[in-house]
């Protein structure tokens, strides 16, 4: 009799540990990517009301992402229009100078339109998740920067550094921060390294780096820094956000901290 209770007492409390491990993987996929499968709604009625009630918040969340994407696109497309219409009016305005900040302001509101646009692609945009190889991905990254006159060093190592993620999205991603620290630091050196169930990829700069309480900010949409970010650069205050949120729905972060000799380090972990 004892052996039987026992038998279906460990049974019971397999059953439940098992539920909760499937409720944790599900709830840590939802947080890397809303368009995940649904949980299945099988096994006792507790489990199968959680499992639904679990989905039902799923597909809100969804909804609610794409409908943000859908407006922010919206309206930055819509914005293109009376800045083109601007741009026709301001050929009237006969002081050459001011004529001249005029364009150079259209210019950084469309920039921020095109980034927006960008933006919001990359989140609406269902490309299908592959298998590749990280150090080749760099080296294409750092290829094309050094093909536009930056100065890029890439430092990887002699074995495959294997990742799944969605390629042209994380490329971007990748891309935004070796462009950053190409332009306001002068040289970028990257580098990928997998050290245990992480994927660093460290990129160093020579710039001004940034003060400890700002580092946050640069991650708001449209934030610059008067000494590093201006419009000489030609940045919109959207690369670093875009990164961050790249990253993150691939399950890693970004870090960044200043070099004791000058500059800035930006860390990407990645899980392997």
């Amino acid at each position: 009799m004892l052996a039987a209770v026992l038998l279906l007492s460990g049974l019971v409390a397999y059953s439940l540990t098992r539920s909760l491990a499937i409720f944790a993987s599900a709830a840590q996929r939802l947080g890397i990517d809303v368009r995940a499968p649904p949980l299945p709604e099988i096994g006792p009625a507790e489990v199968r009301q959680a499992a639904g009630a679990f989905n039902q918040m799923q597909d809100r969340i969804r909804r609610f992402v794409e409908d943000r994407t859908q407006m922010i696109a919206a309206i930055a497309h819509d914005l293109g229009t009376p800045i083109a219409r601007l741009r026709l009016r301001s050929e009237y305005i006969e002081d050459a100078e001011q004529h001249d900040k005029m364009l150079a302001d259209l210019d950084d509101m469309e920039k921020m339109v095109f980034s927006t646009l960008a933006f919001a692609r990359d989140d609406a945009d269902a490309e299908p998740s592959t298998r590749v190889d990280l150090r080749i991905l760099l080296q294409r990254i750092c290829n094309d920067a050094t093909d536009t006159g930056q100065d890029i060093s890439l430092t990887i190592e002699d074995t495959a550094v294997p990742f799944t993620c969605r390629p042209a999205t994380l490329r971007r991603a990748l891309g935004n921060l070796v462009d950053n620290a190409a332009k306001y630091g002068q040289l970028a050196q990257v580098s990928c390294a997998q050290r245990g169930d992480i994927i660093e990829i460290i990129i160093k700069d020579q710039g001004p780096g940034i003060p400890p309480e700002r580092q946050e900010d640069v991650f708001k949409p449209f934030q610059r820094l008067e000494r590093s970010r201006s419009r000489d650069t030609g940045g919109t205050g959207l690369g670093l956000t875009v990164a961050r949120t790249i990253i993150r729905a691939h399950g890693g972060d970004i870090q960044l901290k200043n070099r004791a000799e000058g500059g800035l380090n930006v860390t990407v972990t990645l899980p392997s």
